[in-house]
This record gives structure tokens, C-alpha cells and sequence, in this order.
């Protein structure tokens, strides 16, 4: 049975959900900060894949990120040889012919694809806790340079990600302000000059919890921790424009209590 990298997969997963998508290698330039030839040579395999552009490409064609990060964590760590490379065998379709195996029984059949991905998180885990720190700290300050064609700016970057527009990059983003909130809910005010916006970036969160980030002229943003998968981790709102933290307001939303604000 032949095999491909990990790598390999990764890139031929991304290329199979923008064909999908029906977006054109311009469009994705256009609307992203990596260009025409940077997504080619990303989604045949000629380079490796920054994490800001899988984010990227989740974004823009609405597909679920967890599984395609969970595989750019093991293909990162076997680009920068941190971990051997991990063989991912191919699919039976792209197998070398030969007689048709049984067909498992369907609790079987759920019990491997469980046991599968019980392997992929196992091996994610492993390759975190060998390098150390968490996974969105590693990728922009080792292994991505700073953004300097982000794909947006002010007025366009309303209501976007941040992290897909590449306006989180490495040595892009000043804190502006910084409040602690009920059970130690930490909530910033985060601003790239680059981009001309703002966001809020949360950690602590709870399942249920809201926070919105308001701003002049009746503008608002917010995000929702939305089940213990959020829980503790990393949440940011959409971004507004704006290069000030005059006007703006923090609230956060915990079920059952009262909302808890600030300024800026």
C-alpha cells in the first residue's frame, strides 16, 4: 500500500474543498493575503501551508477548520523536523487494485473511524506537548513571518476575522487595553495598524458566554463561546475599523448574571 505525508494530505485536502468551493486561484488572491502563485504552490504540495492561509481558506468557504488544523499541527512539525514524518495511508479509491476486502459491519465501521481519530488527536496532543506552547502562538511567532499584504483594510475589514484576513500576524497586532472580568475572564482590545481595525480577543470563556465590542456610531461585534470545545480557549470577535480605543466598549455577557462593561 503506498503512502503520502502528512503534508501531502493537508495539501490535498485544501485543494479538493477549493475546487469545491468553485473559487479561482485570482480569487482566492484577492480576497486573502497570500497571492496567486502562493496558493499555487500551497495546494500542490511545493510549499508548506502557513495556518493563517488554512484559516483563510475555511473562512471563505465556510468549512469547518478543527480537522484541517488538527492535520496542519503534525504537517508542521514534520516540515520543521521537530517529529519524523507520519505516514497517512491512502484512501482504498487510490489503492493499488486487489481483491475486495469484507465489508465491515457498521458498528465496526464506527468503531475504526472513532478509533482513527482518536489517533489524529493522540498525535496533535503529542506534537504540542513536544514543542510547548499552545498551537496559534507557536504558528505566528516561529514559524510565519509578519503579514504585509493583509486582505483588508478599514472599511472591508468590517465584521471579518482577523486571523483569516491576516491581520493577526506576527508583529502586527497592539493591545490596546486590557480588563479582567468576572472569574477571571480576560477580555483585550486588539488593534493592527496595518489593517486600521480593532477586535476583542477573549480567553476564559465559558459555554453561553457573549462579548460584544461596541463602537461609535452604533457599530458592534461580538462572539459567543458556543460549547466546551470554546471553553478556556482563545475567542475572538469579528473586526470593526478603527485605530482608537476612544468610543469603544467591552461587555461581556456570563448566563445569569448581570452584563459586565468598559471603556476602550
Amino acid at each position: 500500500m503506498t503512502a503520502t505525508t502528512v503534508g501531502g494530505q493537508l495539501a490535498e485536502e485544501l485543494r479538493e474543498i477549493k475546487e469545491r468551493s468553485g473559487l479561482s486561484l485570482a480569487a482566492l488572491a484577492s480576497r486573502t493575503p497570500y497571492s496567486k502563485s502562493s496558493w499555487e504552490r500551497y495546494l500542490n504540495g511545493k510549499k508548506p501551508v502557513p495556518r493563517q492561509a488554512v484559516d483563510a481558506l475555511c473562512a471563505l468557504t465556510g468549512t469547518p477548520a478543527g480537522r484541517l488544523l488538527a492535520l496542519w499541527e503534525l504537517a508542521d512539525a514534520e516540515w520543521s523536523g521537530r517529529a519524523r514524518p507520519v505516514p497517512v495511508p491512502e484512501t482504498p479509491d487510490r489503492a493499488t487494485p486487489g481483491p475486495a476486502p469484507a465489508t465491515p459491519r457498521p458498528g465496526v465501521r464506527r468503531g475504526a473511524v472513532a478509533a482513527a481519530l482518536a489517533g489524529v488527536a493522540a498525535a496533535c496532543l503529542a506534537v504540542v506537548a513536544f514543542v510547548g506552547g499552545s498551537p496559534d502562538e507557536r504558528a505566528r511567532t516561529a514559524t510565519e513571518p509578519p503579514v504585509r499584504n493583509p486582505g483588508c483594510r478599514a472599511d472591508t475589514c468590517e465584521s471579518k476575522s482577523a486571523v483569516a484576513m491576516g491581520c493577526g500576524g506576527a508583529g502586527m497586532i497592539t493591545t490596546l487595553a486590557t480588563h479582567t472580568a468576572f472569574g477571571g475572564r480576560r477580555l483585550e482590545l486588539r488593534h493592527a495598524e496595518l489593517c486600521h481595525a480593532v477586535w476583542v480577543r477573549a480567553t476564559g470563556l465559558m459555554p453561553g458566554d457573549r462579548v460584544e465590542l461596541s463602537l461609535p456610531a452604533g457599530r458592534t461585534q461580538s462572539v459567543t463561546a458556543e460549547g466546551s470545545l470554546d471553553a478556556g480557549r482563545y475567542l475572538a470577535t469579528p473586526m470593526a475599523s478603527g485605530d482608537s480605543r476612544t468610543g469603544t466598549r467591552i461587555c461581556l455577557d456570563v448566563p445569569g448574571r448581570r452584563p459586565e462593561c468598559f471603556a476602550g
